[in-house]
């Protein structure tokens, strides 16, 4: 968890972590993996590239305590208590987040990563749990244990392949028809 006060540091050393982490966070969604080196963080920062060195010696740091910056901001949308309601508003916000281009960017450069490090794949668990933690909360309260994940993996999936690869606008008659599907008969 990136955390930036209340550590016993000094406040200047605070407020530079912080502001770095937050240019690297922007850096990394605006612009992609290619922004995450200490040259590109220092220039958008306005610190220098030692102090930088000297916090993140290297620029998967950078990136690691930027995504974690990136999870800690993400908000998802409150649930009301009517299962099939509270899939399409968080499906909603789930295909709006991959629309914009920024998250499944963010995404496959940390998929593409994780075949060669352990830490690349605890990113990739990191975002995959923070996209999917709204809805995988609503179906925890409504489903049985067992039909969580599955149900989870249709859902997710249905909305990143139109997204994502297909390139289609995910409309609320596509996310009506995939929690139909998934949920069934279900109230």
């Amino acid at each position: 968890m990136v955390k930036f006060s209340g550590d016993g540091a000094d406040p200047r050393v605070t407020r530079t972590r912080r502001d770095v982490v937050r240019e690297s966070a922007t850096a990394l969604l605006e612009d992609g993996w290619a922004a995450m080196t200490h040259a590109e963080v220092a220039k958008r920062s306005g610190y220098s590239k030692a102090t930088i060195y000297a916090h993140w010696p290297t620029p998967f740091d950078l990136a690691r305590d930027a995504i974690e910056q990136i999870c800690e901001d993400t908000t998802h949308p409150p649930a009301g208590g009517d299962l099939r309601t509270d899939l399409h508003a968080a499906l909603t916000r789930l295909a709006e987040t991959l629309a914009d281009g920024r998250y499944d960017q963010l995404m496959a450069g940390v998929i593409t990563r994780a075949g060669d490090s352990d830490d690349a794949r605890d990113l990739r668990d990191r975002l995959y749990e923070n996209a999917t933690r709204g809805i995988r909360g609503i179906l925890a309260e409504h489903l049985a244990p067992d039909d969580v994940a599955p149900s989870l993996s249709l859902l997710i999936g249905a909305v990143l392949v139109r997204a994502t690869y297909e390139g289609v606008p995910v409309t609320s008659g596509f996310l009506d028809d995939i929690i139909q599907r998934v949920l069934g008969a279900r109230r």
